[in-house]
């Protein structure tokens, strides 16, 4: 690969974009990766919930796809990079983090309200907490890729 070149393919006038690279590489390649990778678990996870057993727990199979949905959109926009990906990205981890939140709370809360588990309730537990971890980190590298983007 030529200087001239980078990740997203020939440069323009100004040489590679910075954006692409700094919000998808180091940290943000980890996030990529688990954002994938919670994104195929969660979608799994609901897809097989929602095909063999919906009507025993309709809201709590939907919310693990909706989970799936905002881990697969969140991917994306780390990976498109630049100040639109940046704002996708935050926007998902935000919808994200309410959503742990306010699901956990609510299954610990009223246990009746989920009779089968979601990626979300109990905060996650049933995936060793990550998925009320994630989105912090992600907003966490978001706002700091936002601050050395302010600088320059």
């Amino acid at each position: 690969m030529s200087e001239a070149t980078g990740p997203a393919g020939p440069a323009g006038p100004a040489g590679p974009t910075r954006s692409h690279e700094t919000i998808s590489s180091g940290p943000g390649r980890v996030l990529v990766g688990l954002y994938a990778l919670f994104a195929l678990a969660a979608g799994a996870r609901a897809g097989v919930q929602i095909a063999t057993k919906f009507s025993e727990a309709p809201l709590a199979f939907l919310l693990s796809a909706l989970a799936a949905v905002l881990y697969l959109i969140a991917t994306v926009g780390f990976i498109r990079g630049g100040s639109g990906g940046r704002r996708l990205a935050m926007a998902c981890c935000a919808v994200e983090l309410l959503g742990v939140l306010s699901v956990g709370t609510a299954s610990l809360v009223d246990r009746t309200a989920f009779p089968d588990a979601t990626v979300w309730s109990g905060f996650g537990r049933g995936y060793g907490f990550v998925p009320l971890v994630l989105p912090v980190l992600g907003l966490l590298w978001l706002r700091t890729f936002q601050s050395k983007e302010s600088r320059s």
